[in-house]
């Protein structure tokens, strides 16, 4: 059953793409995960230190690498000088600065034989910590595919699959082909990481109420939405970011301040944008709600856990939970399919960006 290199390549010459291969990848299994209500994923990359104690000087008592999973078991106040965030994840190892760690769950799902919302395929949200991918179409077009090791989706990523096949191994595999922003990648992944999202799922939420606004306030990092004068609902978040990695400001990363109308949605899109050494490339970004026309939007985010601390290219980033609630409530109401959707001048509701 074994492939040679040499046998590979020719496949791929060939155009027959990964799905020839996949019955013969070294991962025929679903990966495992620690058993474990809730579970944290090293959202970074390189490495972070487990500390004996809620307190970045304390012992180093291990180390965990990019994609590790442990045991979230709670999250606690400690002690991390320089840094806003205070918070620390307890592990049965020890202590992991809550920012790097995004919480996860491993909820693998019954594989679907058919489509049950649409003819040509369906939404779906990846609902384990990760999930490996074979390329399709080679060779890879996307910066991130280019320079991943470990190709994989994460856990909350939103992705369009548009077609279901079951492999020599007995194994059912989803074929996800982004459907907007794409550079053109298609690949196949175990359908068991995959969560249908059922139209209910993304019904308007509070459709009769036409006074609604939302704050995004960048000094306190925080996003409330309002139907008249009544907070609805409020959370943390993640705006433009100040300064880059190397200490320097970036004023043009900033998320500009006033009151910008939604202009368009979509349920998923693959992000792109930025130069080189500040640059970025992420796909299956989900519920996406497009308040100016360079592209920043509040959207959810799945690369740190880091809320409350300016992070971002000018987008307003959010947990995946808060961007959906924000995606459903306001207008315009977005489709199942083709979930996306642009509304002309004067726009929909008003995203208002004040400072404090």
């Amino acid at each position: 059953m074994g492939l040679s290199r040499r046998d590979v390549l020719k496949l791929a010459g060939a155009g027959l793409g990964a799905w020839a291969l996949l019955p013969f990848t070294r991962r025929t299994r679903a990966e495992e995960f620690p058993q474990a209500d809730l579970l944290g994923r090293v959202c970074i990359g390189g490495k972070v230190e487990i500390k004996a104690r809620p307190d970045a000087d304390s012992t180093t008592v291990g180390v965990l690498y990019e994609d590790g999973v442990v045991p979230w078991e709670r999250e606690v106040v400690g002690v991390n000088l320089h840094r806003v965030n205070q918070r620390f994840v307890q592990t049965p190892q020890g202590y992991i600065w809550a920012p790097t760690l995004q919480p996860v769950r491993n909820q693998p799902n019954e594989p679907l034989e058919a489509f049950p919302y649409a003819d040509d395929g369906m939404w779906v949200e990846v609902t384990v910590p990760y999930v490996d991918i074979a390329l399709d179409n080679p060779p890879a077009r996307s910066p991130w595919l280019q320079q991943a090791q470990h190709p994989r989706l994460y856990y909350s990523q939103v992705l369009w699959v548009d077609r279901i096949e079951k492999g020599n191994d007995g194994a059912v595999w989803y074929r996800v082909n982004e459907r907007y922003g794409s550079y053109g990648d298609i690949f196949w992944a175990r359908a068991e990481a995959f969560r249908p999202i059922a139209p209910e799922e993304i019904a308007p939420i509070s459709p009769n109420v036409e006074d609604k606004r939302v704050v995004v306030d960048v000094n306190y990092q925080t996003m409330a939405c309002y139907e008249g004068k009544e907070e609805v609902f409020f959370a943390r978040v993640s705006t433009g970011a100040k300064f880059n990695a190397a200490g320097q400001a970036v004023d043009k990363w900033a998320t500009p301040v006033g009151v910008h109308p939604i202009w368009r949605k979509l349920i998923s899109v693959h992000m792109s944008g930025g130069t080189t050494g500040g640059g970025y490339d992420l796909p299956g970004i989900g519920w996406t709600t497009l308040f100016m026309g360079t592209g920043i939007s509040i959207h959810s985010t799945f690369w740190h856990n880091d809320y409350g601390v300016p992070r971002s290219h000018g987008c307003v980033n959010a947990r995946p939970e808060d961007a959906r609630w924000v995606f459903r409530w306001t207008v315009p109401f977005v489709p199942y399919d083709p979930g996306d959707v642009t509304i002309g001048m004067p726009g929909g509701t008003k995203i208002e960006v004040i400072e404090g």
